[in-house]
């Protein structure tokens, strides 16, 4: 359940930025805090899911905004 929950969250949050590379890394960032939920294990896979899903979306995919740091 976690896991299902951990993808959804990364695949819905990660594509803040216009760039690959923003969103990969706000991608690990969510990734990483929802991954708390599970522990050290869930940290690392949160962190690797969210990344993941950051750089291989198009800002097209999915559009939440203007990231605040930019």
């Amino acid at each position: 359940m976690k896991i299902i929950a951990l993808g959804a969250a990364a695949l819905l949050l990660t594509a803040c930025g216009t760039t690959n590379s923003s969103r990969g890394l706000s991608g690990a960032m969510i990734g990483a805090g929802v991954g708390m939920l599970g522990g050290p294990i869930g940290v690392g896979a949160g962190l690797l899911i969210g990344a993941g899903t950051g750089i291989l979306t198009d800002a097209d995919d999915f559009n939440l905004g203007k990231p605040i740091w930019d």
